[in-house]
């Protein structure tokens, strides 16, 4: 029986000759340098579950906002409580500080976090129904200089990874008494046009205009082109906030643009929004995205602490990555490939391997069973660099031949001296 994966998935596999991107070592590699850039900046990882209570969800994300009123998975346990797989990381970091107190623990924190995330919308280029995401939450500071370097991580973890032709789209979405003038604001330019907004916006109108901003359907964006924008109607801390943060970017020489239109699609931003974008991707360009969400603690039952974060899609990332043409880690060969014809050999072979193996060394032995030609192909196919045909004339004499794959040349080699000749090779 033949049973497909569900649509909006994928498999990461060792290796994907039509798909260069699920290579799990392209993986492997985008996460050892995130994790690497964390722990130089000293955020420690959070691990949550992958399904929460659909609440926690509809409290932090909002209502309005697209996930929770179009793309969440939400199911009823046995016991009938409403779960749902979680659709994005920072309400589940959220809710387990708050309810583990880690406030108590100290002032500062600087978490972060590396998994799937799960979305029911339609697939397309770059966009899945289970992604994966690496992203970062730095709790306990209002500063600008705080959400500066989340911003610059985030740049900097693209750098490393030798993205290029990058900008930093930045807005600020003010505070509380902000928004609440500039909702009226915006109302008041968009009533002469609401006839003419899509039938979603116009169920906006009234619920969150700001989110109007996001829409993708065309004659709404031409609509809002020549709205009012939030930046204008900033009070004075919320102004000097954000100027600081364009400073700081200045100074750091990470190119940005303030966007005015960007709200982003969750209901918890205050302040500090932004998006990275890489041209490569078309019409869905942005590779990772966060800002500041000052209220999301208290709202959560948690301390009044201001917060910042952002995550980034690792799909996007390798995809860009391929686009760019950006030197990538090739597939770990196997060092040696032992092929034993007879009980003895076969012995000497496995214990040879597992000695190897706690230096470091990749060894495979044949278990196939089959003939030398044949178990010489699968050496071939699992792309050693090295094998050693060892029967029962060469453990009487205690010498072997070791083969170069790729050159086909071979060397004599004591039985003795192959766990120094690999050893030895590793360590170069």
């Amino acid at each position: 029986m033949n049973i497909p994966i569900p649509t909006g998935t994928f498999d990461i596999l060792p290796f994907d000759s039509k798909e260069e991107w699920r290579s799990a070592h392209l993986w492997a590699y985008v996460e050892k340098i995130a994790r690497k850039l964390a722990q130089a900046y000293g955020y420690e990882e959070i691990r949550t579950p992958l399904f929460e209570r659909t609440e926690l969800f509809q409290r932090s994300v909002g209502d309005t906002s697209d996930i929770v009123s179009k793309e969440m998975y939400i199911f009823e346990d046995k016991g009938g409580r409403l779960l749902s797989l979680r659709p994005e990381g920072t309400a589940s970091v959220i809710r387990s500080f708050v309810e583990k107190k880690l406030h108590t623990v100290q002032a500062m924190h600087r978490l972060f976090y590396i998994g799937p995330m799960f979305r029911y919308e339609r697939p397309q280029s770059g966009r899945f129904r289970q992604h994966h995401q690496f992203g970062v939450e730095m709790i306990g500071s209002k500063e600008p200089i705080s959400d500066a370097e989340v911003i610059g991580m985030l740049y900097a973890l693209y750098e490393n990874l030798g993205l290029q032709n990058l900008t930093v789209n930045i807005n600020s979405l003010g505070d509380k008494e902000t928004r609440a003038i500039f909702r009226e604001a915006l109302r008041d330019y968009l009533r002469p046009h609401l006839a003419q907004l899509s039938e979603e916006s116009q169920a906006r109108f009234e619920l969150n205009p700001l989110r109007i901003f996001d829409s993708k359907n065309e004659q709404d964006k031409e609509i809002v082109k020549n709205a009012p924008t939030i930046v204008q109607h900033l009070n004075a801390e919320c102004a000097d906030h954000f100027q600081s943060v364009c400073a700081l970017l200045g100074q750091l020489k990470i190119p940005y643009v303030v966007n005015a239109s960007l709200v982003r699609g969750l209901d918890y931003y205050t302040k500090t929004v932004f998006e990275i974008t890489a041209g490569e991707l078309g019409a869905q360009n942005t590779i990772g995205a966060g800002g500041r969400y000052d209220g999301l603690l208290k709202q959560l039952g948690g301390p009044d602490l201001p917060s910042i974060g952002f995550a980034t899609g690792i799909e996007r990332i390798i995809q860009t990555m391929l686009k760019q043409q950006v030197p990538m880690p090739v597939r770990k060969r196997p060092d040696v490939y032992f092929i034993a014809l007879g009980e003895e050999a076969q012995n000497w072979c496995f214990i040879c391997a597992q000695k190897l193996r706690k230096n470091g060394v990749v060894c495979l032995q044949d278990m196939s069973g089959k003939k030398l030609k044949q178990a010489m192909q699968l050496a071939n196919d699992a792309r050693a660099e090295y094998t050693i045909v060892l029967g029962d004339r060469e453990i009487q004499e205690g010498i072997c031949e070791l083969k170069e794959m790729d050159s086909g040349k071979t060397t004599k080699i004591a039985l003795a001296e192959v766990p120094l000749f690999f050893q030895t090779r590793n360590k170069v």
